[in-house]
């Protein structure tokens, strides 16, 4: 850089927002501002060169290319660097200078990327697989009409490279299957969905819970309800717009996350705690939506913000009181491998699923932190399915390395991650607790009401 050329401050510049309300958080040049003081921030200091490509990116353009002036950086190369982040929030969580710490810088790199993507998204418009895969709702509902042929057709290598050319989603990226009856047609049918507000818990049970395996919701109410918990089940609950938010749509965002206001919004206000079981919509829920959400939402968004729990945190509360159940009937015994994902870590709670495990007789957790790298919908692209694999191998062979039979992560993509490319797939612990406290959920068996776990 020139010795005449002023130096860029790190200091907040007045095009500085966070919040799509604000009329300068439109506004490209005042979002060029920050890009350029985030990315001299970035570069003075280095600390999250080991999670997405994007800061990977960002180094080597100034190092190679641009002699350390980030002034060089084109939009084209920032567009690159902007779309290589997977919004695992892990750099906000290293970082030492952010908005949520209160630092003066006021940084939040994840959330600059969000602004990035949804002034281009304003621009450009979305694309055909943005649509397709900013609502899971939808295409569950459209995989259920099709009696099954949905989940076959995925297991078809012509269709994957058609799916491939005309979506752009990855041929070989191993896909969820979509179940034919959802968990609110169950919550429906065995009576949980609850007549009017009240209750201790209202579950969030997510989209990809609600579409593609509903029984890690059934086993979530089977553990709770074991705990003398009043849960209660609600109908008509969206996806929490995260998929659609990657894609910079606001507007879609914002009718998701509407709707669910309103229905949870009453349990709140007679004191039920939302316990939502993907890391990724309580993170969302708790973090995100009280300032993205139409303004005259926005009371409402924070007062859900501070009820939303993560099902493990919400049992670990319990963990001291009478009615907390340890009467487990069976053990995977052992070592048990556990991911703690990327949104469960950016909210600051804890590993409380992990905890749990250990309630169960013999279970030894062992702790893998690194990012799985599938994040949202990121992994299912043709742009992102190699490096998700790439950047979650760390994580696949810190799972191998403890040769435990069962596998456990809060996140059910991420299990669909290990599953792909470590082959096991984990168990959410809601799962393993519901199984522990069966007979004959685990091979091994412990006797009854014996507190201690004593193997039979």
């Amino acid at each position: 850089m020139s010795t005449n050329e002023k130096s860029i401050s790190y200091k907040p510049t007045d095009g500085l927002s966070y919040d799509p309300a604000e009329e300068k958080y439109w506004d490209a040049s005042s979002l060029d501002k920050e890009i350029e003081r985030t990315f001299e921030i970035c570069h003075g200091c280095r600390l999250c060169f080991k999670y997405c490509d994007a800061f990977p990116t960002l180094f080597s353009l100034l190092d190679n290319k641009y002699d350390g002036d980030v002034r060089g950086i084109t939009p084209s190369e920032t567009n690159t660097i902007m779309d290589s982040c997977f919004q695992c929030k892990l750099c906000e969580v290293q970082c030492p200078y952010t908005e949520r710490d209160g630092h003066e810088f006021r940084l939040d790199f994840p959330k600059l990327v969000h602004r990035h993507t949804a002034q281009r998204t304003r621009s450009e418009g979305l694309t055909l697989r943005d649509r397709v895969l900013e609502d899971p709702d939808r295409a569950g509902s459209m995989a259920r009409a099709s009696f099954g042929l949905a989940n076959a057709a995925n297991k078809v290598r012509l269709h994957r490279v058609f799916l491939e050319k005309a979506l752009g989603i990855h041929r070989d990226k191993l896909l969820p299957d979509f179940a034919q009856t959802t968990f609110e047609k169950w919550a429906e049918r065995s009576g949980k969905i609850a007549p009017e507000p009240g209750g201790e818990v209202v579950l969030f049970q997510t989209c990809y819970v609600q579409n593609n395996e509903p029984q890690i919701g059934r086993d979530t109410v089977e553990v709770l309800e074991k705990n003398q918990v009043d849960v209660r089940c609600v109908a008509g609950l969206q996806c929490c717009g995260m998929p659609a938010w990657e894609r910079g749509d606001l507007e879609t965002l914002r009718h998701f996350a509407g709707q669910n206001l309103k229905l949870l919004l009453p349990f709140v206000e007679k004191g039920a705690k939302v316990v939502a079981i993907n890391p990724t919509c309580s993170m969302m829920m708790r973090r995100e939506h009280p300032t993205l959400v139409e303004p005259a939402d926005r009371p409402a968004a924070e007062k859900i913000a501070a009820a939303v729990m993560d099902p493990s945190e919400f049992l670990w509360s319990i963990r001291n009181e009478p009615r907390f159940n340890s009467n487990f009937r069976s053990t995977p015994g052992g070592p048990v491998a556990y991911h703690a994902p990327c949104h469960l870590r950016a909210q600051g709670i804890g590993f409380k699923g992990r905890d749990l495990l250990r309630k169960i007789p013999g279970v030894v957790p062992q702790t893998v932190m690194e990012c799985c790298g599938h994040d949202g919908t990121y992994a299912m692209t043709v742009q992102g399915f190699e490096p998700s694999a790439r950047i979650g191998k760390r994580a696949f062979e810190g799972m191998q390395e403890g040769n435990s039979e069962i596998w456990a992560t809060d996140c059910p993509l991420a299990a669909i991650q290990f599953q792909q490319h470590a082959g096991v797939k984990p168990m959410h612990p809601m799962s393993i607790l519901a199984r522990a406290y069966r007979e004959d959920g685990f091979e091994k068996k412990l006797d009854a009401k014996n507190e201690q776990g004593e193997e039979k």
